[in-house]
């Protein structure tokens, strides 16, 4: 299977990155791929084995579905692994440096849609949470 890896830059703290990055209200702020989506629920359950869902929905309510998974690998301000309903992997890190944090996920690609669409889409939504959390810092 294919992996795809996306990155941003956030300008702000490991904490407040690693906070924003797994509290369901602020998931429901930064969570959407185009400004046309957003996220109507989250929940996170941050342990190994825990669960995770956020309710992904058209503005328009036109589509919707559930994003979930089960967390496979929590190694706090550091790392997150989890595997999706589908049985895809996603890893994400966080890397402290000097101009803020860099978070990098890499996930498998569907056999759906394009891997430059999914490209596309993870990176809007990371983009979208380095927007917020330096907005909300």
């Amino acid at each position: 299977m294919e992996k795809i890896t996306i990155e941003t830059v956030v300008n702000a703290k490991l904490e407040k990155v690693w906070d924003t990055w797994n509290n369901p209200e602020d998931i429901t702020q930064w969570n959407s791929p185009h400004e046309s989506w957003h996220t109507t629920r989250s929940e996170v359950d941050l342990r190994e084995g825990g669960r995770f869902v956020s309710r992904m929905e058209a503005k328009d309510g036109s589509a919707g579905f559930d994003f979930e998974g089960v967390f496979t690998r929590v190694d706090p301000q550091k790392a997150i692994g989890y595997r999706m309903g589908d049985g895809r992997e996603v890893e994400v890190e966080f890397e402290e440096r000097a101009d803020g944090v860099l978070v990098r996920e890499t996930f498998d690609a569907e056999l759906e849609n394009p891997v430059e669409y999914q490209r596309e889409g993870w990176q809007s939504i990371l983009d979208n949470f380095g927007r917020y959390v330096e907005a909300k810092a």
